[in-house]
């Protein structure tokens, strides 16, 4: 997998605490996803520690200021003790079946005590399964 550092919502990005992605991806327009599937990518890139678990939550809007985000996919809580480096999150592709808008951008909620070390790199990717 190649990944383009403009489809990246973070790229190495340090999660101490609840927080949005560092980036927000423009997808130029929305409903891109019908055309062809878009994989979803997030991979823990440092070790966490002191929290309880993290969630992913991907989001899109029709703003860049994601005022009004709508959710595509949650992951379920994933406990300190997976959360190491190379750990990849079950997060799978978008399609025509998702309602994707031109923005998208991850959140990261943490559970428990904030993190004291942890990072991760995610963004979209074309998906794997298909050659173009």
């Amino acid at each position: 997998m190649i990944l383009d550092r403009q489809n990246l919502v973070s790229n190495d990005q340090a999660v101490t605490a609840t927080a949005n992605s560092a980036n927000i991806i423009d997808l130029g327009v929305a409903g891109v996803a019908k055309s062809f599937p878009l994989e979803l990518f997030a991979q823990v890139t440092a070790d966490f520690a002191t929290l309880t678990s993290l969630t992913l939550t991907v989001t899109t809007s029709a703003a860049e200021g994601m005022g009004t985000p709508t959710t595509l996919r949650t992951t379920s809580a994933i406990a300190a003790a997976d959360l190491v480096a190379g750990y990849k999150f079950d997060l799978g592709s978008l399609n025509g079946n998702d309602a994707l808008l031109r923005y998208v951008r991850f959140t990261y909620t943490v559970a428990g005590s904030n993190a004291t070390a942890g990072a991760i790199t995610a963004g979209i990717v074309l998906d794997s399964q298909n050659s173009y």
